[in-house]
């Protein structure tokens, strides 16, 4: 082989890397967005449900115990 043919498949092989990572790094920020829309739903469902929690608890407390004297 020559050095022309090395010089090109090293050169090839720069380009090609090059591109993974460009095609790695939007998929990297793909899978931010998708991360962070997740996270936001979970949290209205974790209150949805701790309203629900809330609704379901009686809400009227008992009187203490009448004291004797």
């Amino acid at each position: 082989m020559s050095w022309a043919t090395n010089a090109y498949a090293a050169i090839r092989k720069i380009v090609l890397l090059e591109d993974r990572m460009e095609n790695l790094t939007h998929q990297v920020d793909d899978l931010a967005t998708s991360f962070t829309d997740l996270d936001r739903r979970l949290i209205r469902l974790e209150a949805k449900f701790e309203l629900l929690e809330r609704m379901a608890t009686p809400s009227r407390r008992t009187l203490p115990a009448k004291s004797e004297k």
